[in-house]
């Protein structure tokens, strides 16, 4: 691909995931546009990685996706796991919710220990999407060298700020995606060199 095919499928990638966010909040597709967007940055980085000879920006940004999936894999397998064991040794009947319910009530010890899942469950979830930020800002800090777009830089480090931080780092995250976004579509393609005309020459009279 050309260079321009590749800014442009970058900055609709990134667009993507700016958008999938917002999603979050009230559509049910967000999670669809969030990989498709990804999936779109990640060939972009893997023809910038080609054209500026440079394997760290593409394979930065791979194990970055990868860390991020599977981490979000082992925290729901995490989380259902532990707690369908802790369910299982409850002895009531789940298809009556007042036997449910005055169990909870009268037993908060199996509460806290579910809630103490989940948190251990976020955590393994938190530590990749850490790591995942650092191969992200490796993955930006190496196109921003080589394309010359300092905002990839400040992407990337707005994204690590985003991931250490808990809760609000979502907001943080969806502005570096904002600025990745803009980091694309600015990068300058190389223009073909203008070719300069011939101009002719009158004919010169015959000597005298």
């Amino acid at each position: 691909m050309s260079l321009e095919s590749n800014k442009i499928l970058g900055g609709v990638g990134a667009l993507l995931m700016v958008i999938s966010l917002i999603g979050l909040l009230g559509s049910a597709y967000f999670l669809f546009l969030l990989v498709v967007g990804a999936i779109l940055v990640l060939i972009s980085l893997k023809g910038f990685a080609d054209h500026y000879q440079d394997g760290g920006i593409f394979n930065n940004a791979l194990y970055g996706f990868i860390t991020v999936i599977v981490g979000l894999v082992a925290t729901v397998a995490i989380f259902v796991i532990l707690v369908l064991q802790v369910l299982s040794n409850i002895p009531i009947d789940w298809t009556n919710p007042m036997e449910v319910q005055q169990y909870f009530m009268g037993n908060m010890y199996v509460t806290w220990q579910i809630a103490g899942t989940a948190i251990g469950a976020l955590i393994v979830f938190y530590i990749s999407a850490v790591v995942s930020a650092v191969l992200f800002r490796k993955a930006l800090d190496a196109l921003s060298a080589r394309s010359g777009e300092k905002i990839f830089g400040t992407a990337g480090l707005v994204w690590l700020i985003g991931a250490v931080i808990p809760l609000v780092g979502v907001l943080i995250i969806w502005i570096s995606w904002i600025l990745m976004a803009v980091g694309f579509f600015s990068i300058k393609t190389a223009q073909a060199p203008v070719q300069p005309v011939a101009i002719q020459q009158p004919p010169q009279p015959p000597p005298p």
